[in-house]
């Protein structure tokens, strides 16, 4: 079944998980319109995350599941940054799940 997203005057579809059906359409406007029905506002630290996947994404092909997610932010950004507490702390619904909708990706294959 396909859903729909309002970002503005433009009308996006979306799988009923949330995640975009043309990757392509992908702003940051978008991801404020999802986490605000999350009701969540996103703050430097979600965005540092969210651009983060979106640069696996586009380096592998792939989203990552969350241990080579956690590992790759430890190498890049940082041993705090790849803790789950923090990661949970900022993404209650899942890190890779949230950080890869908001960002536009595919639904990750690791996430039911």
């Amino acid at each position: 079944m396909v859903s729909e997203l309002h970002v503005g005057e433009q009308t996006l579809q979306t799988t009923d998980d949330g995640f975009l059906l043309e990757l392509p359409a992908w702003t940051p406007a978008v991801a404020e319109v999802m986490a605000q029905q999350d009701e969540l506002s996103l703050s430097p630290e979600h965005w540092e995350i969210i651009e983060f996947v979106r640069a696996y994404y586009a380096a592998h092909s792939i989203v990552p599941i969350m241990r080579i997610l956690a590992k790759a932010i430890a190498r890049e950004l940082g041993e705090e940054k790849a803790k789950t507490r923090y990661l949970y702390g900022l993404f209650a619904e899942g890190p890779v799940r949230q950080a890869s909708r908001y960002g536009g990706l595919p639904k990750p294959p690791s996430c039911i």
